[in-house]
Formats: C-alpha cells, structure tokens, sequence
C-alpha cells in the first residue's frame, strides 16, 4: 500500500479512472519501495517510485488519492491534494466526493 494517501475503491465515482492512472504510471515497469511499516491487516506500507518518480504525489496531483492525514502528517502531501482541489483534478471536479475510508465505514455498517 501506497504510505499516506488512500484511493477511491473500484466501486466508488473515480475509483476506475484512479486504478487507471495508476496503472498507466506503473504497469509493466520496477518500482523501488521503501517500507515503512505494516497495516492492521499485515500490509506493507510505504512509499512507492517508479522510474525515480513519486507515485504518491502523483497520484494526489492529478486527483485520484487523498491524503490519508490519520496516518500520515507530511506537509507536501497536503500541499499536492489542495493543489489539485484548487485544480478541480479528477475526483476534485465532484463538489463533495466521499473519502474512501468513509465509505468503506458506511458498506460496513450497512449504510452505503
């Protein structure tokens, strides 16, 4: 997993156009991964390069992440996520898109 920022599932409005990017940006090439730790779940998590660019940044440049701030406090990630929310970038161009982690609370309580 991609250390501070946090997707929109495949099922939620740009969760494909999200996977996409993301696919467009690495498939088929070697990442370098620096492991930082692991998740509740046993994940690792960490940041991600590919071809010496940062996956993080551009995935929150171009509005298909958020930054996951309970679990990540970097200033340039916050920086990149409000360049494009002032960009109205990808996910951006909706007036209120949900952040995934609210959604995955809403499908498990049964309110999504």
């Amino acid at each position: 997993m991609c250390r501070g920022v946090d997707a929109p599932e495949s099922a939620m409005p740009y969760g494909k156009e999200a996977k996409e990017a993301l696919l467009k940006l690495v498939q088929g090439k070697s990442l370098k991964v620096f492991v930082y730790d692991n998740d509740r779940y046993g994940r690792c998590v960490g940041d991600v390069y590919c071809d010496g660019v940062f996956v993080q940044e551009q995935m929150l440049k171009k509005g298909f992440a958020w930054h996951y701030t309970a679990y990540d406090q970097r200033p340039e990630l916050a920086k990149w996520e409000k360049q494009a929310q002032a960009g109205l970038k990808g996910l951006w161009a909706s007036s209120n898109p949900q952040k995934p982690w609210e959604w995955r609370k809403d499908k498990r309580n049964g309110t999504a």
